[in-house]
């Protein structure tokens, strides 16, 4: 059995298992079939464009780890589009192509696109895959992204998605630490490009960027299935106030409607505080929440927030297009144990806190409750101080 013949036999099979059994099948080349096997596995719910085309070569199981899912490479095409004009999407460049799924997605609608990446087998996959993906006018530079930047001609777009891991391999946030540093490189970058997207670390402090950015214009956070994955920033010639920066914040895939907002908007909107909890009871995304998205978001909405920094809302009447999840209350306890004996009927539910002295650990063993069903309970704190436990149903929207 050859190389190819394995990839095909044993596809849908675990690979830790198949690499166990190596000696049986001298003739494979063991290391590439199991990264073609496992590559294929994750491209089914990762990159779902990618699995469909036959021939499609994948990289180290790290790099398919570390690329963007087909959902976040096509946000930022969509940004891109949004953000320009058909004439000024002439030439551009992903200096930090990778894999190039981002790459991939961004190209089509460039006249003309090149991938820049420093690891060979990189760029021989990408060789191999870009005319399976219908790529003919991208350009393949295998280069270190700083000499390349110095002496390439100016283009329309930039893409750099700097690395997050130091030279130990462990993860790092700021952008001083991140391979590339974009701070030092701004000044070059707008020389080089009329707009440049900048892909950062989820746990990136957003107004510590604001700050040491100088040429931000737009923000975008985006989440997937409610985890925070990558924060993308704008930059272009000029400055704007930070105040008036565009914050754009989007859950995906289910939550697909723009939260844009700025941060003088947050600072200005006027959101009433409820007395009690009403009917609904509102979260956000969690897109929205590492947004900064407060106050405007309750105020846009129509909601009373629990708390400044509760961070929940509520409502009598069922705001159906809130980015989000929403909850039917069935009830609202005090944190006394009187009250908390009203919930001894209960035997199993979700619990979440918010804003809270209790972690949910200590919650579950309070109130002997086992994790998961269709009961959910918030503990939260109420404006002014009071701790409250708001038992509601299964989220009519999720």
């Amino acid at each position: 059995m050859n190389t190819r013949e394995f990839i095909e036999k044993f596809q849908q099979a675990d690979v830790n298992s198949l690499a166990l059994q190596a000696g049986k099948y001298p003739d494979v080349d063991m290391p590439f079939a199991l990264d073609q096997i496992e590559g294929r596995q994750t491209a089914r719910t990762k990159i779902p464009s990618y699995s469909k085309k036959n021939g499609i070569l994948y990289p180290h199981h790290l790099s398919m780890e570390q690329c963007s899912s087909e959902l976040t490479a096509l946000y930022k095409a969509h940004v891109v589009e949004k953000s320009s004009d058909p004439s000024e999407r002439n030439i551009f460049t992903d200096l930090t192509a990778g894999f190039g799924v981002d790459f991939s997605f961004i190209a089509p609608l460039f006249r003309k696109a090149t991938y820049v990446e420093q690891q060979e087998y990189l760029c021989e996959l990408a060789q191999n895959n870009f005319p399976l993906l219908n790529l003919s006018h991208a350009q393949i530079l295998n280069a270190n992204c700083l000499k390349y930047l110095e002496q390439m001609n100016p283009v329309s777009w930039i893409f750099l998605d700097p690395a997050r891991r130091d030279k130990h391999g462990s993860k790092v946030v700021s952008i001083a630490d991140c391979e590339p540093n974009v701070e030092a490189l701004e000044p070059l970058l707008l020389q080089k490009g009329k707009k440049i997207l900048v892909k950062l670390s989820p746990m990136l402090d957003i107004t510590l960027a604001l700050h040491t950015l100088k040429h931000i214009h737009e923000v975008h956070v985006v989440a997937v299935n409610n985890e925070c994955k990558e924060l993308l920033f704008i930059l272009k010639q000029g400055t704007i106030s930070t105040d008036e920066i565009k914050i754009s914040a989007i859950n995906l895939p289910k939550n697909d409607q723009v939260f844009t907002f700025s941060p003088s908007e947050e600072e200005k909107a006027i959101v009433d505080y409820a007395t009690k909890v009403e009917e609904y009871l509102y979260e956000p995304h969690t897109a929205l929440i590492k947004a900064g998205a407060f106050k405007s978001l309750g105020a846009r909405y129509g909601l009373k927030k629990l708390h400044p920094n509760s961070h929940l809302y509520t409502s009598s009447e069922w705001i159906k297009d809130f980015p989000g999840r929403i909850f039917s209350v069935q009830h609202t306890y005090g944190f006394s144990k009187k009250e908390l004996k009203n919930l001894q009927e209960i035997k199993q539910a979700n619990i979440t806190v918010r804003n809270f002295p209790s972690s949910v650990a200590e919650l579950r063993k309070r109130l002997k409750l086992s994790e998961g069903g269709d009961q959910y309970i918030f503990c939260t704190t109420m404006q002014p101080s009071e701790k409250i436990l708001i038992h509601c149903k299964k989220p009519l929207i999720s």
